[in-house]
């Protein structure tokens, strides 16, 4: 009967999974479509290097060290899990026992490190509320975001903690001798913290307790597994196709746009022939998230709130408005709710918002395109593109500038300059 419970849960767990992985999938594919197929093997390294290697991480060595140690418990405590998934299939007992001395180092390896990662997670809360660094505290991490955090956070040391406790009782009971509990592993962590505890228990009472830390643990784990799609750590998934597709052009370099650039084309040569499925822009810039391109709509769902990119703003850092982790959180957040509108009213329906209903005008204009935010960014994100695409609408469909910007087009549009000089007068300073 277990082992059907079992199988029933699993199966449950993953459709949910993958359910909303394409769900997932179908908001980023709303994006204007770009080709990023280019120099496959520099993508590779780029994931290698940024992703796996978290080389950026390394430029602050504190959190560095920390997120390395969650993250290598991550992938490797998971080959663990991969031992209860068969043994819950199955009925097994720790299947993988077959490997002998090899298993027996895993087992004590896996469970330092899930010590370990349990360490990590209580100075990440410790540093989020007893420290209360200042990037924090913003006003965008208030609600939802906060508490996503913390919950997370929490869940881990709770897991971490059951796998360590049914080490403990499985340590014991193997020591006793009981059937079915035959001797295999090395707890070195759970057989000093738990077991001396455990050890006055009855063996009854221990095969009930290592039951439900089992069970508490796998299922733990789903319910984990289920909501990283709604949660800030999707990037431990989304981090490496996000680095993959990463921006490999200099990070200054702005695109023009290939509507503008068709239509000066045709003006520019009246000869010049349309192509036979050209149709004339409806619009210019990004109004809402289905004008970005699907890597942008990437980038918003791979977002790990670090906030590294407003801590080195300079217009943040000067007071301005501007947090580019706003930005990314904003647009991931439109573009859920576009989604949701879409599965509850169909593709064309229209709830009257885009995405400058969530961003400012004042937000987009301080942006100074410095790229300092790209630059910190541990997996790649470019809030700059998104914000450029947002100003290039405001300019070109609402004639929305600040006035330096608006006295600027006047002097380029009448003297070919940016300043106020007829372009009969540009050598006068030769006589000067």
């Amino acid at each position: 009967m277990s082992q059907i419970i079992f199988s029933i849960l699993t199966a449950s767990a993953i459709y949910l999974f993958v359910r909303n992985l394409r769900k997932i999938r179908r908001n980023i594919l709303l994006g204007k479509d770009i080709d990023l197929s280019d120099n496959k093997d520099l993508r590779l390294k780029t994931m290698l290097r940024v992703a796996f290697g978290q080389t950026k991480m390394a430029a602050r060595p504190v959190p560095f060290v920390l997120h390395f140690v969650v993250y290598a418990g991550f992938i490797l405590i998971n080959i663990e899990v991969l031992e209860i998934l068969i043994d819950g299939l199955f009925g097994t007992h720790r299947v993988l026992s077959f490997l002998g001395p090899v298993y027996n180092v895993a087992i004590g390896f896996f469970e330092i490190l899930a010590f370990a990662v349990l360490v990590a997670c209580i100075v990440f809360l410790f540093r989020r509320y007893v420290i209360k660094l200042n990037r924090f505290q913003s006003s965008e991490l208030r609600g939802f975001p906060q508490k996503d955090a913390t919950a997370i956070l929490i869940t881990e040391i709770v897991l971490m903690g059951a796998l360590l406790k049914m080490n403990a009782a499985d340590f014991i009971l193997q020591q006793r001798g009981v059937e079915h509990y035959f001797k295999a592993g090395s707890f070195p962590i759970s057989s000093w913290l738990f077991a001396p505890i455990y050890g006055h228990f009855s063996t009854e009472t221990l095969i009930g307790f290592e039951h439900l830390a089992w069970w508490f643990h796998i299922i733990g784990i789903f319910a984990f597994m289920n909501y990283l799609p709604y949660s800030k750590h999707f990037h431990i998934i989304m981090a490496f196709p996000n680095t993959y597709f990463s921006n490999l052009n200099a990070a200054g370099k702005l695109s023009n746009m290939e509507s503008v650039t068709n239509e000066v084309k045709l003006m520019m040569d009246p000869s010049m022939q349309p192509p036979a499925d050209y149709t004339p822009p409806s619009s210019f810039g990004v109004k809402d998230v289905k004008d970005l391109t699907w890597k942008n709509l990437m980038d918003a769902y791979t977002c790990t709130e670090c906030g590294r990119c407003t801590s080195v703003c300079p217009q943040n850092i000067t007071g301005k408005k501007l947090s580019p982790r706003k930005i990314m959180m904003d647009t991931r957040d439109r573009l859920v709710e576009v989604g949701n509108n879409i599965d509850a009213h169909g593709e064309h329906f229209d709830d009257g918002k885009n995405l400058h209903s969530y961003i400012s005008e004042e937000e987009l204009w301080a942006c100074n395109t410095c790229n300092a935010c790209v630059q910190a960014c541990p997996v790649n994100i470019n809030p700059v593109e998104i914000i450029v695409e947002m100003r290039r609408y405001l300019v070109m469909e609402k004639s929305s500038a600040p006035a330096s910007l608006n006295s600027m087009f006047s002097n380029i549009e009448n003297n070919q300059a940016p300043w106020q000089f007829s372009p009969a007068d540009r050598a006068n300073w030769i006589n000067s």
